[in-house]
């Protein structure tokens, strides 16, 4: 640390080699794209490089820059959030976490297996809003001019369809029984 706070590039090279792959897989590990990640790491050393002199020469240097990144992450899901953008997975969550407790989904993959079937069933207005909301990220009034409806129809028709995905996937997970493995 020493080296590096007088400015050695090869001390500064060395803290990357380390530990870049572990931030790497802390950023790609929590996100969907890979660019993503190696954009973030490369954000995570610069603070690094900018803040050294507030760091504790006698911490560890790799939880401090998990820290750094792990704060990354939070500023990026904060930036989605006011940007209102919402992901398809979103969506996949979000219909997850309205389920009985009582459903037999052992992950993530049963909503994302059965949903293409559910959507396929809505009506088409309802289909269209689904996928014009989650998957091009249109706002509901943008939505309401596109269906030749009111925003708050739209938000009623958005309900509507959730709910009507929300009673497939569930009917969906108890025609289709356990799976092998899972407790009766």
């Amino acid at each position: 640390m020493e080296q590096l706070r007088r400015g050695d590039r090869i001390a500064f090279s060395l803290v990357i080699e380390r530990n870049q792959r572990s931030v790497y897989g802390y950023l790609r590990a929590r996100l969907q794209q890979a660019s993503d990640a190696d954009d973030m790491m490369q954000e995570v050393f610069l603070r690094f490089y900018l803040s050294q002199a507030r760091f504790d020469s006698t911490a560890l240097i790799r939880p401090w820059l998990l820290g750094i990144a792990r704060n990354l992450l939070r500023e990026h899901v904060r930036d989605v959030k006011r940007r209102k953008e919402v992901a398809w997975t979103e969506l996949c969550l979000e219909l997850e976490s309205v389920l009985p407790p009582d459903a037999l989904w052992s992950d993530a993959d049963d909503v994302i297996r059965y949903l293409p079937t559910c959507l396929e069933e809505l009506g088409p207005s309802a289909r269209q809003a689904i996928e014009l909301h989650y998957r091009s990220q249109r706002k509901l009034a943008d939505i309401g001019r596109e269906l030749h409806r009111s925003e708050g129809a739209v938000k009623l028709l958005m309900h509507r369809a959730r709910q009507a995905l929300k009673d497939c996937l569930h009917l969906n997970s108890t025609r289709a029984g356990p799976r092998k493995g899972d407790q009766v």
